[in-house]
């Protein structure tokens, strides 16, 4: 299903010049307000989960994932690059689950790792607060990054789309409204961050075992949606 080549040129277009300027743009704009934080107010345990929940989780992850969802195969199907790639003997299910590891692995290591170091640099992972945050970012990346992919094979403005959903959707009604929130990428990682920590500085709307289930079907329906899709578009261009 991997096929490293599909890969090596995926990485090649997420890693280009200007995605990389914002890719590393964000996780040092964490870091650096970390250390503002930590510098003016000291250790503090509700302030750290206040700041990763509020920046991290709630506005940079999202952020990331729509720039490594979209970008992994979005670009190549505006310009028409996709016809060669679907022209050559690859199962358009290996396209597809292929750009989806990349885009996973793209969004964990600019999401999770700059978590982690702020958590750290903000109270030294004092009540597991990094840990709890950093898992809730490796498993939301693997969420927003099948979301972001499905979009980006669906629609032509899946980065202006992506980024209402990121900016408005699960940053204002995901974190404010009672409603968005059963049905927001972030809060069931919040669950899981929540279990980590397991004292009340993580609060989730959503149940542990509710957010595992809505996160793999989520995960699974958008990878198979933006296969099918991907199947439908090789059909058409064939025509």
């Amino acid at each position: 299903m991997y096929n490293p080549t599909v890969a090596r040129l995926t990485y090649r277009a997420l890693l280009g010049r200007r995605r990389a300027l914002i890719l590393f743009l964000l996780p040092a704009l964490l870091v650096l307000i970390a250390a503002a934080v930590r510098g003016f107010n000291g250790a503090d345990d509700q302030v750290a989960a206040d700041v990763l929940g509020g920046f991290a989780l709630a506005t940079m992850v999202p952020l990331i994932g729509v720039i490594a969802g979209t970008g992994a195969i979005g670009p190549e199907i505006d310009d028409g690059s996709i016809v060669y790639l679907l022209s050559k003997p690859v199962k358009r299910s290996s396209i597809i689950f292929t750009k989806l590891i990349v885009a996973i692995a793209v969004t964990m290591v600019f999401s999770a790792v700059p978590t982690f170091i702020a958590g750290f640099v903000l109270n030294g992972n004092g009540q597991q607060v990094a840990v709890a945050y950093t898992v809730a970012a490796l498993v939301a990346s693997i969420a927003y990054s099948a979301l972001f992919l499905l979009l980006g094979t669906v629609s032509r403005h899946a980065v202006v789309i992506g980024l209402v959903y990121a900016l408005v959707w699960e940053t204002l009604f995901g974190s404010l409204i009672s409603g968005a929130k059963t049905l927001s990428v972030q809060q069931w990682s919040l669950a899981l961050a929540e279990k980590v920590t397991g004292d009340g500085l993580i609060d989730s709307e959503v149940g542990l075992t509710t957010a595992t289930v809505l996160l793999v079907a989520v995960t699974v329906v958008a990878t198979w949606f933006a296969g099918h899709k991907l199947r439908t578009l090789t059909l058409a261009g064939e025509e």
